[in-house]
């Protein structure tokens, strides 16, 4: 058979794609929400919220390069929860599946009611729009998405392309008018008067990381759709690198503009930042930043279906989700999964407070990064012949470690909050369902029917061959092992 005509996902993600898509990914909503969470954080001091900038885009570099070890090791889709369940167990495979699983939708829901705030708002001048339209068209939106999504990865590599040109322009636009801006002698006696505000608290600090490092998040997307990137060796690093340097410049540049032009206090009381900003700077072409904004959510909420979708297609793979998740349509696409990730993002679109989603998004997170080094240590003295064609230094994974429990004790210690409960039973709860629907198989009678119905309703059908995601240094030796059992 033609291999071209085998139904299985395709590697066709090369460098530029690949770049590409991460950028589009994580400038996203981040960049328009987190300077607000980060200064109010670092008590609206200039310095401190800076400074955590740039150590977020310090930490999020090393968690990425410490990612790329392991999609280059087991180059297939979701090798991150694949790695979990190989070095630590499927237990944290699950749990850390369980976690993404309502997180992800959560961020996209919140996301896309941001966007439907900049593209609505314009037809009320003067007052807010009324939150039933605006739920009704982020609804629209989402499925929207949704449809694209299901259309294979060469369509939406495409659409990604184009948007993350327009969205990259605007940010662009507003870096170089703050650059321009702060040398004028009001603005820069402004921007010293605001290093002059009161230190915050060491409780404080590990809130405003987590603000920080959501508008970097997004690069773990790149480890997510390993099973369909070219030369992934050679391309993950590469990808990672080029696109977080990219984001740090012109992250840095983009909050030097706001805090140029804005004063932290107005920075705290806007809504959107991006068009207070361009209200004070070019009031008349307003409507070019609300383009690039929506423009830069749009392509990242793409991003993140693409991407969330081939976690479903993983656990599915692995036995921890019911088979129906890594079967895959006419275009090479996990049509399900698409669609169950667009169905929690839909019930969770609802007025939220996103400071406090980013913080819980931020704690559990950490929590899965921890274990993602203790996994990677691990595997490092059990299996220390297997092949890793990118490799970094266990300082690396060790000082990540150090850094996720810090962020994850302190404000426990210092400043406990219910939302830590409510992590601590959301965990428990995942554990459970892993005893009764992993670990003894518990399994409704009627869903092998539902099973039939839905891969007619969809045309999807399993993959034609198991995902190819081991190297040849690895696969050879298992079917010598093989082999000499049989003999």
């Amino acid at each position: 058979m033609d291999k071209r005509n085998k139904t299985q996902l395709q590697r066709a993600v090369g460098y530029f794609h690949g770049v590409t898509f991460i950028l589009s990914i994580t400038i996203g909503a981040g960049i328009f929400i987190a300077p607000k969470g980060v200064l109010k954080y670092s008590s609206l001091h200039v310095g401190i919220t800076l400074s955590i900038w740039v150590a977020c885009a310090v930490v999020s570099m090393i968690n990425a390069l410490t990612y790329a070890e392991l999609g280059t090791t087991f180059p297939r889709s979701g090798a991150q929860y694949y790695f979990l369940k190989r070095s630590l167990g499927a237990p944290f495979f699950f749990f850390c599946f369980w976690t993404d699983l309502f997180t992800i939708p959560a961020g996209m829901a919140t996301r896309t009611l941001l966007l439907a705030e900049y593209v609505i708002q314009p037809f009320y001048p003067g007052c807010s729009a009324p939150t039933l339209p605006k739920k009704c068209l982020a609804l629209a939106i989402l499925w929207s998405l949704g449809i694209l999504g299901v259309q294979g990865v060469k369509k939406i590599t495409w659409f990604q392309t184009i948007s993350t040109a327009m969205k990259t322009t605007v940010l662009c636009f507003i870096a170089l008018n703050g650059a321009v801006l702060v040398i004028r002698k009001e603005n820069l006696i402004r921007l010293g008067d605001a290093f002059s505000s009161e230190l915050p608290n060491l409780s404080q600090i590990p809130e405003a990381f987590f603000q920080g490092l959501y508008a970097y998040s997004g690069w773990q997307s790149m480890v997510s759709i390993a099973g369909e990137i070219k030369n992934p060796a050679k391309n993950i690093p590469r990808c990672i690198s080029t696109a977080l340097s990219l984001v740090t410049i012109l992250y840095l540049l983009v909050n030097i503009s706001y805090l140029t032009v804005l004063t932290p206090e107005e920075i705290m009381a806007s809504d959107a930042v991006a068009m207070t900003w361009a209200d004070r700077v070019i009031p008349s072409y307003q409507w070019i930043i609300s383009i690039g904004v929506s423009t830069s959510i749009l392509s990242g909420l793409l991003a993140s279906i693409f991407s969330s979708s081939r976690l479903w297609y993983c656990a599915s793979q692995e036995g921890q989700m019911p088979l129906l998740f890594s079967m895959l349509n006419t275009h090479s696409s996990p049509a399900l999964a698409v669609i169950q990730t667009i169905i929690l993002a839909s019930i969770m679109i609802f007025p939220s407070d996103l400071i406090r989603l980013i913080n819980l998004i931020g704690f559990s997170g950490s929590i899965e990064f921890g274990l993602t080094m203790i996994g990677l240590i691990k595997l490092r003295y059990q299996e220390p012949n297997l092949p890793r064609p990118f490799k970094v230094h266990l300082l690396f994974a060790l000082g990540t470690f150090i850094m996720t429990f810090l962020l994850v004790l302190i404000p426990i210690i210092q400043s406990p909050k219910m939302y830590h409960i409510y992590v601590l039973f959301f965990i428990l709860s995942g554990f459970l369902l892993y005893l009764v629907f992993v670990y003894f198989k518990f399994c409704f009678g009627w869903f092998n029917e539902v099973t039939c119905y839905l891969q007619l309703l969809l045309n999807i059908s399993p993959p034609d061959e198991p995902e190819e995601y081991i190297s040849k240094e690895i696969t050879l030796p298992k079917k010598c092992s093989e082999v000499s059992t049989k003999i």
